[in-house]
């Protein structure tokens, strides 16, 4: 009877261990993506594509999102700087950057070169002699009687050292990460922005190679952008009454950014697939945009 009696208490246990473990996988796998901010459950996808696009913020209609002092690159890195939103280093966001690795990604190389020259001496490869003595005497023939070695050290430790970062104008590219999705449920084309990439582009620098600073989910920034109603605005050029909040302008579709690359089994960017020239590459990205569109025009019919 007692062996009896642990058995059945052993079934039991193991039942409830079971069950425990039959809960925490259900739970974490619903079928929704955690990082769309409309979340649409997976059986209910009759067809999902994965698009990168590039936004160039200077360009006329993506202005609205670089107003002067609400930039959407300000607004991001002072909140990355701030601790209130997490940087990854890819579009998976899986992975951190660190705030200091983040920082080093905004230096900029030609102003950290300059601070490194003026940290010594009086920037001008002497080391500022005191005194008389030298060619120009008391007197250098512009009407005054000449500073003393005194002034000219003050006026050269007056520079300081410089920032050495980036501005956030400079910051001037945007990466978009979304899928396309058509909603067999509601019967629509959903497009859910995942994650946008910081970019600084390449003609900021010598070498001609752009800089990639920081990977933010989308889902993230909604929430800053809805939490900054005054700062994080779209800027209507037209009607100052009707700005709109950046999450809004994003939901509507208010900006440019082209085809960069969509999902393939070589994971080659639309660069990549045509190399021959540039203008090739423009074309071919027009190309896919239509082909989307055509896709979700055929989806209509079922």
């Amino acid at each position: 009877m007692c062996v009896m009696k642990k058995f059945v208490y052993v079934f039991v246990l193991a039942s409830v261990g079971f069950t425990g473990i039959s809960v925490a996988q259900e739970t974490q796998n619903t079928g929704y993506n955690p990082n769309s901010v409309y979340p649409i459950h997976e059986d209910d996808m009759m067809f999902k594509k994965r698009v990168w696009r590039r936004m160039d913020l200077k360009e006329k209609q993506n202005k609205p999102f670089f107003a002067s002092k609400n930039e959407i690159s300000k607004i991001i890195i002072d909140a990355a700087k701030a601790g209130i939103i997490p940087i990854y280093k890819n579009d998976s966001c899986t992975t951190r950057y660190t705030k200091e690795e983040f920082l080093e990604n905004l230096e900029n190389p030609q102003l950290k070169d300059l601070n490194a020259g003026t940290s010594g001496g009086d920037g001008w490869g002497d080391t500022g002699d005191s005194g008389g003595g030298d060619s120009w005497g008391s007197d250098d023939s512009w009407g005054d009687s000449g500073s003393s070695s005194s002034d000219s050290e003050s006026s050269s430790s007056d520079i300081g050292p410089v920032d050495t970062k980036f501005a956030p104008r400079d910051v001037s590219v945007l990466e978009i990460v979304e899928d396309m999705i058509f909603d067999n449920k509601r019967s629509v084309m959903v497009w859910d922005i995942q994650a946008i990439k910081l970019i600084i582009p390449a003609e900021r620098f010598t070498a001609g190679i752009f800089r990639e600073v920081g990977v933010f989910k989308y889902k993230d920034l909604v929430k800053l952008f809805r939490s900054m109603p005054e700062e994080a605005i779209w800027f209507n050029p037209q009607n100052s009454a009707a700005h709109k909040n950046l999450a809004d302008a994003f939901a509507l579709r208010l900006f440019n950014a082209r085809i960069t690359k969509v999902a393939n089994p070589d994971d080659n960017a639309v660069i990549d697939i045509y190399n021959e020239s540039p203008r090739q590459g423009i074309l071919a990205s027009k190309w896919m945009e239509y082909q989307l569109m055509e896709t979700e025009h055929e989806l209509w019919s079922y």
